[in-house]
């Protein structure tokens, strides 16, 4: 997967460097057209120059299909990494697998890509009608441009790229539902991941048969989705630089609309950089959370996140198991989970330093944009566009890392699993 995607940005970097994808005179600079190819592969949406204005319709067409193969390979090659751990697995661990995902983890191949294909289709098709439909009666925007626009928005939306073929983001629909509410949902079903989608259209009404990783993913969502709205709108309610210009049937979309964007929608109705730093900081977590797994959000995922959660909540209370829905969490996943939150933490912490160290800007925006990078996010509080060269080279690489990492990571401790036949003596050190 990792070379997949390596190649993929190579050639996105090779046409978005002809003269024709650019506007102005000229083709791009190598390294603007780098970070623009790595950005939409990687599904990320920071950008270093205006999507709208820099790049010509045959440029912003490359960038489309670029975020388009990028979103479709990672559900399609999430899910099959996701296949090729359960088949290395013993046979007792394969039978609980296919009892617990319903046939997904020894389905077959092409019935899988086959879902992925659908439903992409399907929701991108749905969401752009809707825009077009919209731009073209309400905004009174010409046929071609708003189903251009549509197209576009709907397809960045469900892969979680954050792109936008308008300058200032969505900030010019902030007080429109019927724009924004299509773009969350289709954030939302893109980055839930395909296995929670699966188990939805084989059983909707039948949570009882839901798999334990579809349960955790969708309560963790149902959890994470309000708390971010309520704490975005209890310190944006009154900022005059955000939501607090609108009315209040408007802040309450927009504390919505941020709520979904942070968890690697990429979009912003509102001036990230105007918001408070309290604001910024709850976007931290949101944003290092993620989505679901096998889906196009980022971030070390909210299965990973409920798994943490339920480990501190066993050790709070005592007990020796982490237990959900009359379920043992195995330790494997525990410690997985584990792993992959501490070499997240450990990479935003050492990448922010660098940040740091390469802009000397302030902490809370190098902090901001490490992990909108490495969670491939795409939201910022404005500061992408003023990077010198290095730091956006050390953009392009967290945006690679955050993409393919925690994939790469997670299906090689799994495929690395072993039991030795041998133990060493038990001995506890001190802990707090």
């Amino acid at each position: 997967m990792p070379i997949a995607f390596f190649l993929a940005i190579l050639l996105g970097t090779a046409l978005l460097a002809l003269p024709i994808s650019r506007a102005g005179p000229g083709g791009a600079p190598f390294l603007t057209a780098l970070f623009t190819a790595t950005s939409a592969v990687c599904v990320t949406g920071l950008i270093v120059v205006d999507t709208a204005t820099y790049w010509s319709g045959f440029g912003q067409a490359v960038i489309l299909v670029l975020f388009q193969i990028g979103g479709f390979g990672i559900m399609s090659g999430a899910t099959l990494l996701g296949l090729l751990v359960s088949r290395r697995l013993r046979l007792a661990t394969r039978l609980v697998a296919q009892a617990e995902t319903r046939g997904l983890a020894l389905g077959d191949i092409t019935a899988i890509l086959r879902l992925v294909l659908l439903v992409t289709v399907v929701v991108e098709v749905a969401i752009a009608t809707i825009l077009a439909l919209r731009l073209h009666v309400t905004y009174g925007e010409p046929w071609p441009d708003a189903i251009w626009h549509g197209v576009f928005q709907a397809v960045s939306a469900f892969n979680n790229a954050g792109f936008v073929t308008y300058s200032d983001s969505l900030t010019g629909f902030a007080l429109d539902p019927v724009i924004l509410l299509p773009i969350m949902l289709g954030v939302v079903l893109g980055g839930i991941g395909m296995p929670v989608l699966h188990d939805l259209r084989r059983e909707p009404w039948v949570p009882g048969r839901w798999s334990l990783h579809t349960k955790l993913t969708l309560l963790g969502t149902a959890l994470l989705l309000p708390a971010g709205m309520l704490a975005t709108l209890a310190y944006e309610w009154s900022n005059p630089d955000t939501l607090g210009a609108l009315p209040p049937a408007g802040r309450l979309l927009g504390g919505a609309f941020h709520s979904v964007m942070a968890r690697s929608g990429g979009f912003n109705a509102v001036d990230i950089g105007q918001m408070e730093t309290e604001t910024l900081a709850i976007t931290y977590g949101l944003m290092l959370i993620g989505g679901g797994s096998a889906g196009t959000a980022g971030g070390i995922k909210v299965g990973t996140f409920m798994i943490l959660g339920l480990i501190v909540w066993a050790e709070v209370r005592g007990e020796r198991d982490s237990i959900a829905f009359n379920r043992r969490i195995c330790p494997t996943a525990q410690r997985q989970a584990v792993t992959i939150a501490l070499l997240a933490v450990g990479m935003v912490g050492t990448a922010t330093l660098a940040m740091v160290t390469l802009t000397k800007m302030p902490l809370r925006d190098a902090v901001f944009e490490t992990i909108s990078a490495f969670a491939t996010v795409g939201l910022s509080t404005g500061v992408t566009r003023d990077l010198p060269p290095a730091a956006q080279s050390l953009v392009v690489f967290l945006m690679f890392v955050g993409r393919v990492g925690t994939i790469t990571v997670a299906t090689a401790l799994a495929l690395s699993h072993r039991q030795n036949p041998y133990r060493y003596p038990e001995e506890r050190p001190i802990v707090g």
